[in-house]
């Protein structure tokens, strides 16, 4: 299988965590008059998908080392289909928290078979490369994804997003099942035992090098999740944009996204990907110190969008070379390295979500100053991060 084949199968499998937390956005507005709860408390059943979809990946990384990606794949899309479902039949905030949890379950068995499935095939600034050509692919979700909630609550009532969601998750098992899966080289499965597991995550959490990576993951997610998490008021509610330019606003994000991505491909030739992490960690914070000066001075909304297309379009060269980087060393327990990776980003950023949501009210400042925050920690990982990984391959080379 080549290897735009394989990223074009693998990236339409990673979009379903992005279509599953940015396509309902537009219609929180519409979630709170329906169960008659404040805006921001909509924001509740985003952070626990999310921090469900992190817990869940440290079962779901090992039982794919040891049952193959295949088995754990269908079965978190089988899950993620039955609540999506579910989540359309809701009628209260609780009852949508209960099942968005148990979607978050089956989003997460699918979010960590992408990344092992790509260790299995290939290392190094290989890993880094097709890293980025899934996220190039995937990044059509996300921007497609508020248009397509503003589509459908055009076109009737928010639970028809989740419904879409469900047929999504079918389709894509089935193309799975008959594209990707028979044309994958069968890799042995190992038998983990409870002690087995719990000396192989030990083995991730001693390694300093992959923890300073998965420490900046959680750092830029988690100020990216800020972000996501607060779009719909920012946007919709303190500046009153339309549902239309809201889904616009959006996409401009992804689009950035997007070229940051393309450039990172060619740069990947002529610097090592820690060191474009490091540059482009860096990009990020600066957008997001200028975001928080324009807010501080009550600066227009014209500033105010374009310092956050900035930030978040940043992810586009951050998350591949972060990705390559913090599972380069682990060959062997790519499962249960990918879990580790998405354990950290999910359930931290769910939970700086989560209390953003309670703590946050009905100002702008804290936001994005939290966002800074997250930035500036990433940046304080990322500024070591060469000398650390030349000392790593130094020892494992001799």
């Amino acid at each position: 299988m080549s290897h735009f084949q394989l990223a074009l199968l693998l990236g339409m499998t990673v979009a379903l965590g992005p279509l599953a937390l940015d396509a309902y956005l537009p219609a929180f507005p519409s979630i709170a008059r329906d169960f008659a709860v404040p805006h921001a408390s909509v924001g509740l059943t985003l952070s626990a998908y999310v921090a469900t979809m992190g817990l869940a990946q440290l079962v779901g990384g090992p039982l794919s080392d040891r049952y193959g990606r295949r088995h754990i794949l269908l079965f978190g899309l089988a899950v993620f289909a039955v609540a999506s479902v579910m989540v359309a039949q809701t009628d209260g905030l609780s009852e949508m928290v209960f099942w968005r949890v148990v979607q978050g379950f089956g989003g997460a068995f699918c979010a960590v078979s992408v990344p092992a499935i790509v260790r299995d095939q290939v290392g190094g600034q290989d890993a880094a490369r097709l890293f980025g050509l899934i996220g190039l692919i995937m990044f059509i979700a996300p921007a497609a994804a508020p248009g397509l909630g503003a589509a459908m609550l055009a076109l009737g009532h928010w639970n028809w997003i989740f419904l879409v969601l469900a047929a999504y998750s079918i389709f894509l098992a089935v193309v799975l099942k008959l594209a990707l899966f028979p044309r994958l080289k069968p890799r042995p499965r190992t038998f983990t035992p409870v002690k087995t597991l719990v000396t192989n995550y030990m083995l991730v959490l001693r390694h300093k090098t992959t923890m300073r990576f998965v420490g900046i993951q959680v750092l830029c997610f988690s100020s990216m999740m800020l972000f996501i998490t607060h779009s719909s008021f920012i946007y919709q509610e303190w500046f009153g944009v339309s549902n239309s330019s809201f889904a616009m606003l959006f996409a401009a994000n992804i689009v950035l996204m997007a070229v940051m991505n393309l450039a990172n491909r060619p740069l990947l030739r002529r610097f090592t990907s820690v060191v474009l992490l490091r540059a482009q960690v860096l990009l990020q914070c600066a957008a997001l110190l200028l975001l928080v000066t324009v807010v501080l001075f009550d600066g227009p909304f014209w500033a105010v969008a374009a310092c956050f297309i900035a930030a978040i379009g940043c992810q586009g060269g951050i998350v591949p070379n972060n990705m390559a980087n913090a599972l380069e060393f682990f060959p062997h327990l790519g499962g249960t390295a990918s879990a580790m990776l998405g354990a950290s980003q999910f359930t931290i950023a769910g939970i700086v979500s989560a209390v953003s949501s309670s703590v946050s009210g009905e100002a702008l400042l804290p936001i994005v100053a939290s966002m800074l925050a997250c930035s500036i920690g990433a940046v304080v990982l990322a500024w070591g991060g060469p000398k650390a990984v030349a000392r790593e391959l130094a020892v494992s080379s001799s």
